[in-house]
C-alpha cells in the first residue's frame, strides 16, 4: 500500500519505520527537514519527501498517518491553508494518532468528512519504545467498518488494535487512560516514599505491595523508586520514557474535556497540580515517574 505520514518525531519516525519493514512505500512530511532526509535515506527508494501537508495526497496515497505533538498542529495539518483538507481527498483514509482533546478531533472527523474522506482517531499507549518494537496499543475512534477495513495497516505498528467507538472515543480512552496512569503513579510514589522512610527495603515494599491489593502497572511494572526494577527511567536517572510534561499535557485535556462534559475530576486535577508543580521546579524533561522526586527524602 503506498502510504502518507505527516509528523516524523519521537513517535511518527519508528513508526513510520515499521510500515516500510511492513512492506509499505511512504510519502512523508514533517515541519524539520531533517526528519524526512533521515527518513528518506533509511528507506531509499520507496519514501518519497514532500514540502508540505497537502503535497502528501499528490502521490496517489490511499491513507495519510499523522502525528502531531497537540490540537493545534493537528488543526493546522488537516485545516490549515496547505493542510490535507485543502486539496482532493475523495475516499482517502486519514488516520490521526495525536493524543488531543476529544472535542478537536471530532471537529477534525466532521471537516473530513464534508470534504468526502474518512477519517479514523487512533492515539497510541506504548511510549518511545512501543513504537520502536511495533507493540503500540492503539485506541481507534470512528465507523466500525473503516476500523476493520485498517486493522491491519494498524497491526505493523501495534500489538493491541481497540475499537472504541464512533469519532472521537479513541481520544476519550486516551485521556481517561492517561489521566488514571498519573494518579496511580503519584500515588505509587507516595506509598514507596513513604514506607522507605519508615524504614523498609524498597525492594521488599515493592514487592509485597504487587502481591497484595496495592499492585498496579506503576508499581510493579513501572516503579519510581530507584533500584526496585532495571530498566525503567527510576534506575537511570529519570531519562528516557514518557516525560513529565507530556503527562501534564494529558492531565490538562483529561480536565478540561471533564469541565466542558461537567465531570468531576477531583483526583485528575490535584494530579495536574502535581504535575504542574514539579515542571515549574524545572524538571518537565524528565520521566513522568520522577514525581517522586517531590515525596521521597533526599
Amino acid at each position: 500500500m503506498k502510504l502518507g505520514f505527516v509528523g516524523l518525531g519521537n513517535m511518527g519516525a519508528p513508526m513510520a519505520r515499521n510500515l516500510l519493514k511492513a512492506g509499505h512505500d511512504l510519502v512523508v512530511f514533517d515541519v524539520v527537514k531533517s526528519n524526512v532526509d533521515a527518513l528518506v535515506k533509511h528507506g531509499v527508494g520507496r519514501v518519497k519527501g514532500v514540502n508540505t501537508p497537502a503535497a502528501v495526497l499528490d502521490g496517489e496515497v490511499e491513507a495519510v498517518i499523522t502525528m502531531l505533538p497537540a490540537a493545534q498542529h493537528v488543526k493546522s495539518v488537516y485545516l490549515g491553508g496547505d493542510g490535507l483538507l485543502t486539496t482532493k481527498v475523495n475516499d482517502v483514509v486519514l488516520i490521526d494518532s495525536s493524543t488531543i482533546d476529544p472535542m478537536s478531533a471530532r471537529d477534525v472527523a466532521k471537516a473530513a468528512a464534508d470534504s468526502g474522506a474518512l477519517m479514523l482517531d487512533a492515539p497510541v499507549s506504548g511510549g518511545t519504545g512501543g513504537a520502536e518494537a511495533a507493540t503500540l496499543t492503539f485506541m481507534v475512534g470512528g465507523e466500525e467498518a473503516l476500523f476493520n477495513r485498517m486493522k491491519s495497516l494498524l497491526q505493523a505498528m501495534g500489538k493491541n488494535i481497540i475499537y472504541c467507538g464512533g469519532a472521537g472515543n479513541g481520544q476519550v480512552a486516551k485521556v481517561a487512560n492517561n489521566m488514571l496512569l498519573g494518579i496511580s503513579m503519584i500515588g505509587t510514589a507516595e506509598a514507596m516514599s513513604l514506607g522507605v522512610s519508615l524504614g523498609m527495603d524498597p525492594k521488599v515494599l515493592a514487592g509485597i505491595i504487587n502481591a497484595s491489593s496495592g499492585r498496579c502497572w506503576s508499581s510493579d511494572t513501572y516503579n519510581p523508586y530507584p533500584g526496585v526494577l532495571e530498566n525503567v527511567p527510576a534506575s537511570r536517572g529519570y531519562t528516557g520514557g514518557f516525560g513529565s510534561d507530556l503527562m501534564l499535557k494529558d492531565l490538562g485535556l483529561a480536565t478540561e474535556a471533564a469541565k466542558l462534559s461537567k465531570q468531576p475530576v477531583p483526583l485528575g486535577s490535584l494530579a495536574q497540580q502535581i504535575y504542574q508543580t514539579f515542571s515549574l521546579q524545572g524538571h518537565g524533561g524528565l520521566d513522568f515517574s520522577a514525581v517522586i522526586k517531590l515525596f521521597a527524602k533526599k
